[in-house]
């Protein structure tokens, strides 16, 4: 009797864990989904560099028009398709090739966010860079600046999201494609989240391999 009751407190020990688990899980994606911006911001001040990571022409198309307003120095892509140059870019983004394109830097070897910080710190780090603009989806901005404030922990990011159409963030539960994106994107982050707390900063390339 006395292995069973404890069997039995423990199953309740476990199912409450399990419970307490979830309801945390939960509430943190609601807070997650409540904190990501409905509109692109209103740009001012001047960085370094503006870097758009690849994903949406609306990402594209929002880093074109910072740099022609002179709000950076130079337009990092990064996680660009190899054989791709500025100009087909700036075709598939319906931009006229103008004076812009003397100021713009592709990067081809990231597939991934993870992949997007190292690529553009190594660049970063390449132009004495102190300051960007990073540009990319409103649902993926969490966890892109968790990756590049690890990768870039000395260098000044402004945020600057965009919003495509086609993600639907009010009352983004009753869509089942906003959903499946936000409940990705949330447990990513919490990857990325967790990664950055156990290991703190990357090394650059040189002092890992040093």
């Amino acid at each position: 009797m006395r292995r069973r009751g404890g069997a039995r407190r423990a199953l309740r020990g476990l199912s409450g864990l399990v419970g307490l688990l979830a309801l945390t899980w939960i509430g943190g994606l609601l807070a997650f989904a409540h904190s990501l911006p409905r509109s692109e911001p209103a740009a001012d001040g001047r960085t370094d560099a503006i870097v758009v990571l690849t994903g949406g022409s609306e990402r594209l198309a929002s880093g074109f028009d910072l740099l022609r307003r002179d709000l950076g120095g130079k337009l990092f892509i990064s996680g660009v398709y190899r054989g791709v140059d500025v100009r087909e870019l700036l075709r598939m983004s319906r931009q006229a090739p103008d004076d812009i394109e003397c100021c713009i830097v592709l990067g081809y070897t990231a597939d991934d966010t993870e992949g997007n910080a190292v690529e553009t710190a190594e660049w970063m780090r390449q132009e004495g860079f102190s300051s960007l603009r990073l540009v990319t989806a409103n649902y993926h901005m969490p966890r892109s600046l968790v990756e590049f404030r690890r990768s870039l922990p000395e260098v000044a990011i402004v945020p600057h999201p965009v919003s495509p159409p086609n993600v639907r963030l009010d009352w983004w539960f009753l869509w089942p494609g906003t959903a499946t994106l936000i409940v990705e994107e949330y447990n990513k982050f919490l990857l990325a989240w967790a990664r950055a707390r156990l290991f703190g900063p990357r090394p650059p390339p040189d002092a890992a391999t040093a």
